[in-house]
């Protein structure tokens, strides 16, 4: 009987929470309820954390190279046309870059944006085969808790930002995300391409600071509301947590680049790349190697980046 009551409560909780959604997305892929998702992304840990490892343990790594190659510039295709939906959805067609509201409308311009949200969110499913592609190539060392933590995170946040917010200033980290993925993943799909293509890499060392503006400007951006005397924003928690995020990893890359970047360069060669090699598997949750097999993600959105071959 108590067990029933207990559900009864949880349900009558979850309803009224969901009946604040937006009535619009209710129906997309994935977007009835928190659910299914959840299902994935818990099956994703397992994987990624347990099972895959041990299918692996006494197996040969799998040679990936030509999959890499299409998957990082396929990734690169999709991020640079979310880039332009999110231009033409809002950020380049009136957006003030301050108090953007989220549109409810059914108009065209707001079902856009939505939609663009929707694939966003839906592209953080696609970009967890970067942790697969890890195991199945046996370099579990780069399968770090906040590599994974991240990728776990990021699809959860946004099926609530979907569900709720689908527009407005809180998805602006997602259309500055969306640039930095297609300059990282070109890198990546190039570097799988393999040591030819090497010549064409010599910018490798910016992408550490294009993640850092990256940051900057997120944080800066939604930083605004705070000083704001009036913004309606509908939702405003998911400010709160665009701006957290945006906060711990910005001060994530700064101590990176000062260890990295300043101090490392104080000291023998030997040690920069001790330093270097500790200080990104400390706290970087992606890899960008010779062969390609990396990853630079993240929210507000966090994206992360990891060298093992500088």
């Amino acid at each position: 009987m108590e067990f029933s009551n207990m559900k009864s409560t949880v349900a009558l909780v979850y309803d009224r929470f969901i009946q604040n959604a937006d009535v619009r997305t209710e129906d997309w892929l994935l977007m009835s309820s928190p659910v299914p998702q959840s299902i994935i992304i818990l099956a994703y840990i397992y994987f990624v954390m347990s099972l895959g490892p041990r299918l692996m343990e006494n197996r040969k790594a799998f040679d990936l190279k030509n999959v890499l190659i299409v998957y990082n510039f396929g990734v690169v295709g999709l991020s640079l046309y979310m880039c332009y939906e999110f231009v033409m959805s809002g950020w380049g067609t009136g957006y003030s870059f301050r108090c953007d509201l989220v549109d409810y409308s059914d108009s065209p311009q707001a079902m856009r944006m939505a939609a663009t949200c929707w694939l966003y969110y839906f592209s953080k499913f696609i970009e967890m085969l970067d942790t697969i592609f890890f195991v199945l190539r046996k370099k579990n060392s780069q399968v770090t808790f906040l590599h994974v933590y991240h990728h776990s995170i990021m699809p959860f946040t946004w099926w609530f930002g979907v569900r709720f917010a689908p527009g407005g200033l809180g998805t602006f980290h997602a259309l500055l995300n969306s640039v930095v993925h297609v300059i990282m993943y070109t890198y990546y799909g190039l570097s799988a391409m393999g040591p030819q293509y090497q010549k064409y890499l010599w910018w490798k060392k910016h992408l550490t600071t294009i993640q850092l503006i990256q940051f900057v400007m997120v944080t800066t951006h939604i930083c605004q509301y705070f000083f704001m005397k009036d913004c309606p924003y509908q939702f405003p928690i998911f400010i709160y947590i665009i701006g957290l995020y945006g906060m711990i990893f910005l001060f994530l890359f700064l101590n990176f680049y000062y260890h990295a970047y300043t101090k490392g360069k104080r000291l023998p060669k030997v040690l920069q790349a001790q330093t270097w090699a500790h200080h990104t598997n400390g706290i970087m949750s992606g890899t960008a190697s010779a062969d390609g097999n990396g990853h630079a993600d993240g929210h507000s959105n966090g994206n992360v980046f990891h060298h093992k071959d500088a």
